[in-house]
């Protein structure tokens, strides 16, 4: 099968099994579609707020396996000589499975909000990267409880990072993309911020108010 074959089949799959929701698989399981619940979108915050810590536990592994998957395929069966060098397919097959999560063909292209698969692609392509991103997120949700925030500057971590250290050209679009993208499905998060209706996570939040 010639290259560009290859790595166009590799794209269509990690979308493909991006579009694999696990909060609506298990949903369907459980007889609940959590779109119809709590805000609405259905990736692990809500699944944790509508259905328990258990459901949005299997939800997240869910969602996060999906893109380390599509994006371990990618660099075990990507073509070396390909029209995307192995590295730039890797992060490719990774945003691909995120927009899969977020638009999913198989759940009327109404997803989640693309976090935890891209995580999931962050893992195997550049997993030097996660901690730093983990570490922002429980340090934005402990000091706002702000989830919402939190994924939003977490990822766009990733973009100062890989300048400081100075990464190739596909890990610094990688980044940057990210960073669009879940700003982009946060927009509506932010715009509740603003306006101060944004919910927060209390039991997590360590900097409050004292009475």
């Amino acid at each position: 099968m010639p290259d560009f074959s290859v790595s166009l089949l590799l794209l269509v799959f990690a979308y493909l099994i991006g579009s694999v929701s696990g909060s609506l698989l298990l949903g369907r399981l459980r007889g609940v579609d959590i779109r119809t619940q709590g805000s609405g979108n259905a990736g692990g915050t809500n699944a944790f707020r509508t259905q328990g810590w258990r459901f949005a536990l299997a939800v997240v592994v869910v969602d996060i396996g999906k893109g380390a998957l599509a994006t371990w395929l990618a660099l075990r069966l990507g073509p070396v000589d390909g029209p995307l060098p192995l590295p730039a397919l890797a992060y490719a097959v990774a945003l691909a499975a995120a927009i899969g999560h977020v638009w999913p063909l198989w759940h009327g292209f109404r997803g989640g909000k693309g976090v935890g698969t891209l995580l999931g692609g962050l893992l195997v392509a550049w997993p030097a990267a996660a901690p730093w991103l983990l570490a922002a997120w429980v340090l934005v949700l402990v000091g706002s409880g702000y989830v919402g925030l939190a994924s939003v500057i977490a990822v766009a971590a990733l973009v100062p990072l890989a300048w400081l250290l100075q990464a190739d050209g596909p890990r610094r679009a990688f980044a940057l993309a990210a960073a669009l993208l879940v700003l982009f499905t946060h927009r509506g998060n932010l715009q509740r911020l603003r306006a101060g209706n944004e919910s927060r996570f209390e039991r997590v939040r360590l900097l409050r108010r004292r009475p």
